[in-house]
């Protein structure tokens, strides 16, 4: 292979590396010895832990974490769909047990109705006290060379001279 051949191959895969990694399938920590021998149920304890937490891991799925907690909330989700659970019992069943933080991604009732407002309100706050800030500005006095006497001026335009 000439160097320019060489060349050309190593800009194409740097190039590509980020391709590469958006395309590429992403790693699940889901353990042969978890996976349900009915394709069906499998499928819905997949989907339904792609909406859990990993109380461990934090912002990850128990789909994708490797953390043992993890791992016995699948098996837990597998349990409870080969009782013959529905996906809504079987959320349930999570939240009663590990809190409403397990699921990624929260309910908008009760309390939490304040958390997802907090953030709008809390830009509509700012630009509030930006705009009264602004206009409180405008209307201000002048300061500075308003407020000196004829002395200070003259001995400023002295010193501005100099």
């Amino acid at each position: 292979m000439t160097r320019l051949a060489l060349i050309l191959w190593l800009a194409l895969g740097t190039a590509l590396a980020p391709v590469t990694i958006l395309i590429a399938p992403q790693a699940l920590a889901v353990q042969p010895d978890e996976v349900l021998d009915n394709p069906v149920l499998e499928g819905r304890a997949r989907e339904l832990s792609r909406g859990l937490r990993c109380m461990v891991c934090r912002n990850e799925s128990i789909d994708e974490s490797n953390a043992e907690l993890a791992r016995d909330m699948r098996i837990l989700v597998r349990e409870r769909l080969v009782e013959g659970d529905t996906d809504q019992e079987v959320i349930e069943f999570i939240v009663d047990r590990y809190g409403e933080y397990a699921l990624l991604k929260p309910t908008t009732g009760g309390a939490n109705w304040l958390l997802w407002a907090a953030g709008p309100l809390m830009l509509l706050l700012a630009l509030a006290v930006g705009l009264s800030y602004l206009r409180g500005r405008e209307t201000a006095p002048e300061t500075g060379a308003a407020r000196l006497n004829e002395d200070e001026k003259a001995r400023l335009s002295k010193i501005l001279e100099d």
